[in-house]
């Protein structure tokens, strides 16, 4: 008999914690494994590490009793079930560095038994899951692996755990069929495929949303140039209208899963994903063009320019991958003086949003949460892709 039903190896992170969290309120026990010893001591105390909302009064309910955190690698041999949460990065030449996985399996192995199945849950590039179980057979272990893709957005993830239909796949169908009754525990309805098709299916997703966004965002480019209003012509397009009904607005394509995503698609694809690439030029473009046409607009070298909102989506604490900081290195070129604010994140050079305020002459909305849109500006030049203060 094992101490928990399931094991989550880099469990105090933004897909491992609620995935925990959702499986110990179903009544499974459930171990958390990361070396985050800051993190550990948050979870064991009841408090998440980031926001996620609903996240922390499940959290208070179960930890302690069916969840438990800790650094002690041994934690993974006593579960049925070790899920191993850990994406595939890519390089500074934007291929996938599959060393990562290596380093994982040598890692783990020694705690992995034949008798458990291995459940991998991030991003990775396609034939990651066969590459793992061969690196663990080479290492001398018969291990069942499993490929379940996560498929929550940060900020929705305990109503998706339950809300959205789970992807499973295996190499067997004995382990298929447990995974399928593990996760019916917390969600409606099961999907399976191959690996290799759940691998596809996660990078495809990803990737769709980047390009959809990418499309929002030359049309907004496009609508500057000539000196129309893009939300006129977005509500025109919009407004019942079922055709364009999930249209995206414009903003910033970021964090840490669509770019990388879409780059290890193109590498998979030997880099002719010219969908791809063009989506990555104008996503990755957006904040170079929107400070060229804040210069048409001001004389930026006499101006005190901030950048409000630092995280990567709006009503978001995560600062990965976010574009803010890029836009914020380019305004640094071209600006007298240059702050950043945003309250949701923890970094000692930049203003409270009070002082922020008070400071600057020129607004540049970087991250659209909610508060924003009670601010007073006043007078104040305000640069506003996302049109959250309508103005």
């Amino acid at each position: 008999m094992k101490k928990y039903d399931i094991c989550v190896i880099g469990g105090c992170g933004h897909v491992g914690l609620p995935l925990a969290i959702a499986f110990a309120d179903a009544g499974k026990n459930v171990g958390i494994y990361d070396i985050n010893s800051k993190s550990v001591d948050f979870v064991n105390s009841g408090r998440m590490p980031f926001d996620e909302p609903g996240a922390e009064p499940l959290l208070k309910k179960n930890i302690g009793n069916r969840l438990i955190a800790s650094t002690d690698p041994s934690t993974i041999t006593q579960a049925k079930f070790v899920v191993i949460i850990i994406g595939t990065p890519v390089d500074e030449h934007l291929n996938p560095k599959m060393d990562l996985m290596e380093r994982v399996s040598e890692e783990v192995h020694p705690y992995i038994t034949d008798d458990q199945i291995i459940i991998l849950r991030s991003t990775v590039y396609p034939g990651t899951s066969e590459r793992f179980r061969q690196l663990l057979q080479r290492l001398g272990k018969n291990t069942p692996v499993c490929y379940c893709p996560e498929r929550i957005a940060e900020g929705k993830a305990m109503e998706e755990l339950g809300s959205l239909p789970q992807i499973v796949s295996g190499f067997d169908n004995e382990s298929v069929e447990a995974v399928k009754e593990l996760f019916l525990n917390i969600a409606s309805e099961i999907i399976v495929t191959l690996p290799k098709e759940a691998e596809l299916a996660k990078l495809f997703t990803n990737s769709w949303r980047y390009i959809s966004f990418a499309v929002a965002n030359q049309f907004y480019m496009m609508a500057e140039d000539q000196g129309v209003d893009f939300n006129n012509i977005y509500n025109a397009m919009t407004h019942n209208y079922p055709r364009t009904k999930h249209f995206p607005k414009p903003g910033f394509a970021a964090g840490p899963c669509l770019f990388k995503d879409t780059m290890q698609l193109s590498a998979f694809n030997n880099n002719s994903f010219f969908i791809g690439h063009s989506a990555m030029l104008i996503n990755e473009g957006l904040p170079k063009f929107m400070v060229e046409q804040a210069k048409k607009r001001f004389d930026l070298k006499k101006m005190k320019v901030g950048i409000l909102g630092m995280a990567f989506k709006g009503e978001s604490d995560d600062p990965r991958e976010s574009l803010s900081y890029k836009l914020w290195k380019i305004v640094k070129t071209e600006a007298d003086q240059v702050y950043a604010a945003d309250d949701n994140i923890k970094d000692p050079r930049f203003l409270s949003e009070k002082e922020f305020m008070e400071t600057v002459d020129l607004v540049i909305i970087g991250a659209p949460h909610n508060r924003y849109k009670t601010f007073s500006f006043g007078n104040m030049e305000v640069l506003d892709i996302w049109n959250i203060i309508n103005k």
